[in-house]
């Protein structure tokens, strides 16, 4: 068990489909960073951001929600009577948000804009200017949760103080039988394996520079770059920046020396540039790490296809000699004998109508299946075995979210269930070629055309 399961438990219990969004919120506490959560009301949110707080001991907890009409003494604190009668301007923060650990603000972008500019700066710098002195505050992560994009251009730079953004949606049709039958949730006690000491904090913080980013994930943010500048997403540097910092610490949380390609499972919450794009960004990661990407069998499955067309044309085809009726149905009975029915008749007639085949044009035929069977053998090995690797490293990874692990883990089986079915189709047409009738009285007969298909 990671040194984080507790914590993660600890924040995902009694939630339904929260394994993404509790990830990315402790992530970006262990980092320092903070999180802005999409979604429509009564979806956690909140909850999340209260759970966060009790997993930090003596943290401060701050929750506000804002409209157009919140001033910021709501926010800031109200301003010191005895401090202007000395004609100084400042306010009283205890107690409020210049003075929390972990914050949560609701429909954050309905601020107006007083608030908005003190508050790009407390997250950012993390300084509270409050009269003529700018003061630093204890700020852990602020959790900004809305129910949709800012629509308005200057709310943009707000919108980017939130490194993690992450979408949150109600649980679907396949959970909503244990939504209904949830215990609804209780602030018990924080277990004491899951609480996070400052000084763990600390020594986290200052190990993540150490971590190594490596050849293979430089290249895949290369390829995130590139996805990027293709999808028309606009990244800043400082984001590459502060992902790269992210990624590291996710690595020394892990006790690993290196930034590992598992990491980037949060590419798709740092680089989206809104909620739709987010499922590209989560293709781009599990087709490049995981390998989920759809595998070019067409041409296999045409082949296997045309092999068991050639296979039916071959079992219809006539018999070479033109026997008329009559005979035909007189050399029944004379194999059937007296008493056959009407239908072993014809059985027998339809048997003695089919073609019979030379052992060349049997042998040719079996020898071209096996050869695509050797093929499709091959294949099956090395996606089984990918499979494996890939399946084996994503459990192994401390943060990946469990669903995505399931959804690796269904593509791969899924993958290997579809090679096998269309090796057991190519079996049973190989040994229908090997059934064919024989006309031992044909040996040297010449073979026939390969089978062939569009690849």
């Amino acid at each position: 068990m990671s040194r984080w399961a507790p914590a993660l438990a600890e924040l995902e219990r009694g939630l339904l489909q929260r394994d993404v969004a509790a990830r990315a919120l402790l992530i970006a506490a262990l980092a320092g960073e903070h999180v802005l959560l999409l979604g429509p009301p009564g979806t956690a949110k909140s909850e999340l951001a209260r759970r966060l707080q009790r997993l930090l001991p003596g943290a401060h907890y701050f929750e506000r929600l804002l409209t157009r009409f919140t001033v910021p003494e709501e926010l800031f604190g109200p301003l010191s009577l005895r401090a202007l009668e000395d004609d100084r301007y400042e306010r009283l923060t205890e107690g409020y948000l210049p003075s929390a650990e972990v914050a949560f603000l609701d429909e954050v972008f309905k601020a107006n804009s007083a608030i908005l500019n003190t508050l790009l700066g407390l997250l950012h710098e993390r300084q509270f200017d409050n009269g003529s002195q700018r003061l630093p505050v204890p700020l852990v992560c602020l959790v900004g949760a809305s129910n949709e994009q800012p629509q308005d251009d200057s709310l943009l730079a707000f919108h980017d103080r939130f490194l993690l953004r992450v979408p949150v949606q109600p649980v679907d049709d396949a959970h909503f039988s244990a939504l209904l039958q949830a215990a609804p949730p209780h602030a018990d006690a924080t277990p004491a394996n899951a609480l996070i000491q400052r000084d763990t904090l600390q020594a986290l913080r200052a190990r993540a520079p150490q971590v190594a980013l490596g050849e293979a994930v430089l290249a895949l943010l290369l390829q995130a770059r590139q996805h990027a500048a293709q999808t028309q997403q606009t990244v800043s540097d400082r984001r590459w920046r502060q992902l790269v910092e992210l990624l590291q610490l996710q690595a020394a949380s892990r006790g690993a020396d290196a930034v590992s390609p598992w990491d980037l499972w949060l590419l798709p919450y740092v680089l989206a540039a809104a909620p739709p794009d987010v499922p590209g960004w989560i293709d781009f990661f599990q087709h490049g790490v995981a390998q989920t990407a759809p595998l070019p069998l067409e041409g296999l499955e045409r082949a296997v296809l045309a092999f068991e067309q050639q296979l039916d044309t071959e079992r219809r085809a006539p018999a070479d000699a033109q026997d008329d009726s009559a005979g035909k149905l007189a050399l029944a009975r004379s194999i059937a004998g007296p008493g056959a029915s009407e239908n072993e008749l014809v059985r027998i007639t339809s048997e003695r109508a089919q073609r019979r085949y030379s052992p060349v044009h049997i042998e040719a035929r079996v020898a071209q299946t096996d050869e695509l069977l050797g093929q499709l053998h091959t294949l099956c090995e090395a996606v089984a075995d990918t499979a494996h690797a890939v399946v084996g490293e994503a459990r192994a990874h401390d943060w990946l979210p469990p669903s995505w692990l399931a959804h690796i883990e269904a593509v791969h089986h899924a993958r290997c269930a579809h090679l096998d079915a269309l090796r057991a189709q190519l079996r049973a047409v190989r040994d229908g070629f090997a059934q064919l009738p024989v006309n031992a009285a044909a040996p040297s007969a010449a073979a026939p055309e390969p089978v062939h298909w569009s690849s």
